[in-house]
C-alpha cells in the first residue's frame, strides 16, 4: 500500500481525531514502547525517529513513572502512558518501536502493536525467546500485513555487499568455513550466545544461507551443563546456563559455520564477529565497529615469511576509501534500518532484517540448547522443539 493511501485509510471511518493525528500531517506516526529497569530503550531505537523526516513520535509508554517522564522529555513526546496497550488504543500508530532489551516482553508488545493497526514494528534484539513465540508473531504479522524489522544493525551495513562482490569475484577462493564468536566477556557462554551471538548468527545466516542442522555442547566450569546448572537467565532470556558454548552448523550454501563463546576469554571483545575463511584469504568482520571488515590475503593454511596485512574493506571495496560519510547515522544510530522499514511498508516487501531472519537466529540459538539436551547430536533446523529445550534437560 502506498504511504499516503495508508496514512489516510486508517482515519476515514473515525468520527473523532485520535491523539497525535492531524489531517494535514502525512508523516508516519510513531509510538515508542520502553520499560525503564526492564530493558530500557535499547541502543537508540527510540531516538532514531527524531531524525527521520517521514516520521513523528506521537507518544511513549513506560511502566516506570520516572522513566516515562525522562523519555517524554528526551523524545519531545506530548503524550505519555504507563500502559502500552492504552497508548496503542489511543494513538493507533503507524510504526511502533519496541525498545526494551528484555525479550520476554517482545511477543506481547509486538502482537498488541500489530492488532492495534501498526504496519511497521522495529524491535530490539533478541527478537523473542523461542521459535514458538516467533511463530506466533509471524502469524500475526502475516494476518494483518504488518512488517517487522529486527535491530541487527550490521545487517544493513553497505560493506556487506562489497564482501559479496569479493566472494563472487573469486578473491577469497573457495569458501571453506565461517567462524563466529561473541564478546567473550563475563557473559561468555549461554548469555553471550543470546545477547551478542544473535548479531553473529544473523551475519552467518546472511553469508551462509539457511542453517540446516546444529550440533553443540554447553559447558559449566569445565564440564557439561546439567539440570542443576540451569537458572533463569539475565535480561528476561529464559532458562539458561553455561560459561562456555561451542556450536557447529551445516549451512545451505555448502560450508560449515561455528560459533564459540568462552567467559572471560581475554580477547578484550576483539573476537566479536565472524571470519569467512577461504582458500585464498580471510574476511574478518568486527560487529558494531568501523571499519566493519578487513581482508587478509593469502592461503590461511600456508606458512609464509611475508607480512599478511589486514586491508580495510569499505562499501566501495577492498583497500578503497569509504565514500560514505554518514555511516554512523546510517548504521550505529539506526537510520538505515528505520528508512528501510518505511520503504518495506511503502513497497509491500520484507525489511532487510525481517521477522523471518529473526526467527532463523532463534532456530540457531535454540538449536544449541536442543542439541546439548540430546547429547550433542546434530539436530535438524527448523527445530521440532518450539520451546526452550533447557527447560526439559
Amino acid at each position: 500500500m502506498h504511504r499516503r493511501t495508508f496514512l489516510t485509510a486508517g482515519s476515514a471511518s473515525l468520527a473523532f481525531p485520535l491523539i497525535g493525528r492531524s489531517a494535514s500531517d502525512d508523516r508516519f506516526r510513531v509510538a515508542v514502547i520502553g520499560h525503564t529497569g526492564r530493558g530500557n530503550y535499547g541502543h537508540g531505537l527510540d531516538t532514531v525517529w527524531m531524525h527521520v523526516p517521514e516520521t513523528k513520535i506521537v507518544a511513549v509508554a513506560d511502566a516506570n513513572a520516572d522513566g516515562l517522564a525522562e523519555a517524554r522529555k528526551r523524545l519531545g513526546a506530548e503524550h505519555g502512558f504507563k500502559n502500552y496497550r492504552t497508548m496503542l488504543e489511543a494513538v493507533e500508530p503507524h510504526i511502533v518501536a519496541v525498545c526494551p532489551r528484555h525479550p520476554d516482553q517482545h511477543r506481547d508488545m509486538i502482537i498488541a502493536s500489530i492488532e492495534a493497526g501498526a504496519k511497521g514494528i522495529y524491535v530490539e534484539k533478541p527478537f523473542c525467546r523461542t521459535p514458538g513465540e516467533a511463530d506466533q508473531i509471524i502469524a500475526s504479522a502475516e494476518k494483518h500485513q504488518a512488517k517487522i524489522a529486527v535491530a541487527h544493525r550490521n545487517r544493513y551495513h553497505p560493506t556487506l555487499q562489497a564482501i559479496d562482490r569479493l566472494i563472487a569475484d573469486g578473491e577469497l577462493g573457495k569458501v571453506l568455513e565461517i567462524r563466529g564468536r561473541g564478546k567473550g566477556d563475563r557473559r561468555g557462554g549461554g548469555e553471550d550466545l543470546w545477547v551478542l551471538g544473535s548479531h553473529t548468527m544473523n551475519l552467518i545466516n546472511y553469508f551462509g544461507g539457511k542453517p540446516l542442522s546444529c550440533s553443540a555442547v554447553m559447558m559449566q566450569n569445565g564440564r557439561r551443563v546439567v539440570n542443576a546448572d540451569i537458572k533463569e537467565g539475565n535480561e528476561g532470556l529464559g532458562p539458561l546456563a553455561g560459561d562456555e558454548v561451542h556450536a557447529r552448523y551445516e549451512m545451505e550454501r555448502g560450508m560449515t559455520a561455528c560459533f564459540d563463546s568462552i567467559a572471560k576469554d581475554d580477547t578484550h571483545n576483539h573476537g566479536f564477529g565472524l571470519q569467512i575463511i577461504g582458500s585464498r584469504g580471510i574476511v574478518a568482520i568486527k560487529c558494531d565497529r568501523h571499519p566493519l571488515a578487513h581482508f587478509v590475503p593469502g592461503n590461511p593454511f600456508e606458512p609464509t615469511d611475508k607480512p599478511r596485512p589486514w586491508i580495510t574493506i569499505s562499501s566501495a571495496g577492498v583497500g578503497k576509501p569509504e565514500p560514505r560519510d554518514n555511516l554512523s547515522e546510517m548504521i550505529t544510530h539506526h537510520g538505515q534500518p528505520a528508512r528501510d522499514l518505511i520503504a518495506s511498508i511503502d513497497s509491500d516487501r520484507q525489511p532487510l532484517c525481517s521477522a523471518l531472519e529473526g526467527a532463523t537466529i532463534l532456530e540457531m540459538i535454540c538449536g544449541v540448547f536442543e542439541s546439548h539436551r540430546q547429547g550433542s547430536r546434530a539436530v535438524a533446523l527448523p527445530l521440532q522443539e518450539r520451546g526452550n529445550a533447557l527447560a526439559k534437560l
